[in-house]
């Protein structure tokens, strides 16, 4: 039996839920656990620790690719126009007028990490906002994001935590999950940190203004994040994993934790956050939106709900116009 770290745990977990309700095949579920713990026997004595029986979800037949064919698919750039699948209508497609955007590299580490970044063309130095991708990697899902902040006037850098292996486009999906958690948090918290460098040394960011923004996955690094990265003014964490709770007396920026009604995994272990936080003076708001389960803000997914994903950016943008 294998240990998983918390955040092995949180993705393991998440795919199961999506198998079981039909919203991943058995083929990506078995390969993405395979990816997770690093081979199909432990895949299998995972789903064991979850309760799947082999007879619920039988071995698949297809090999666990090795990492290099893992990669052997080729890059793709980010069009122009609408993002396919997008839904809301905060969405700003790509090339959209008055935003600048563009691919570009910031050091960490002794690497360079590949990054998004949007803003409004002509504006002075203004805040600036990191985005933390979910556990598919930079999509253009998350570019789509970082443009809706850039249309709100914010600066924003939407970081590749994969730009170490290849970057998110040239990877197998299923490999995307367990090269993340195999990378680690503390790396990706560092990138962050490297970002925020980044950010302060740009001409048109206000470097005493940033802040941090993740889903899923993402929220958890933001969490993370938020108890290491005492620049950031403000955070907002939608649906993540909570940072452990004898670093939450550490946390410096404001933070807002978004939370779905439906999504028991994360928002059933939401009260003792909201405790740890209140035994502190971080300034918080943790909400949890009604009617809706985990992921409800991805508009190109089909558990999308537009009145909360809409209720929740709103609250986000009023919180960082407060803090930030």
């Amino acid at each position: 039996m294998i240990q998983l770290g918390k955040f092995e745990k949180y993705l393991v977990e998440e795919f199961f839920d999506d198998y079981r309700s039909g919203d991943m095949s058995q083929r990506a579920f078995i390969r993405r656990l395979a990816f997770i713990t690093g081979s199909m026997a432990a895949a299998s004595s995972t789903m064991l620790q979850l309760g799947c029986t082999p007879d619920e979800v039988p071995l698949s037949t297809d090999p666990m690719p090795s990492p290099e064919a893992s990669a052997a698919r080729p890059a793709t750039t980010a069009a122009s126009g609408p993002v396919r699948g997008a839904k809301s209508p905060l969405s700003v497609p790509e090339g959209a007028s008055g935003l600048v955007t563009a691919t570009v590299r910031f050091p960490s580490g002794g690497t360079g990490i590949s990054a998004y970044l949007a803003r409004t063309d002509g504006a002075g130095a203004g805040p600036a906002v990191l985005v933390c991708h979910e556990n598919r990697g930079l999509t253009p899902h998350i570019q789509d994001v970082a443009r809706r902040f850039a249309k709100a006037g914010y600066v924003a850098l939407a970081p590749d935590l994969l730009s170490r292996e290849g970057g998110t486009p040239g990877m197998d999906p299923d490999a995307v999950p367990g090269a993340l958690t195999r990378a680690g948090a503390e790396r990706h918290v560092s990138d962050f940190s490297a970002a925020v460098d980044y950010l302060r040394s740009l001409e048109f960011v206000d470097g005493e203004r940033i802040a941090m923004n993740g889903y899923c996955f993402g929220g958890g690094i933001t969490w993370q994040s938020a108890t290491e990265i005492p620049r950031l003014k403000a955070t907002a964490a939608f649906y993540g994993p909570a940072p452990d709770l004898d670093k939450v007396p550490s946390i410096k920026p404001a933070v807002l934790g978004v939370y779905a009604e439906l999504d028991q995994r994360i928002t059933g272990a939401m009260p003792a956050l909201r405790d740890a936080l209140a035994a502190t003076d971080v300034r918080h708001q943790l909400t949890v939106y009604p009617g809706v389960g985990h992921a409800f803000h991805n508009d190109t997914s089909e558990r999308y709900n537009e009145t909360q994903a809409t209720a929740a950016w709103q609250d986000m943008l009023a919180w960082f116009g407060e803090y930030v």
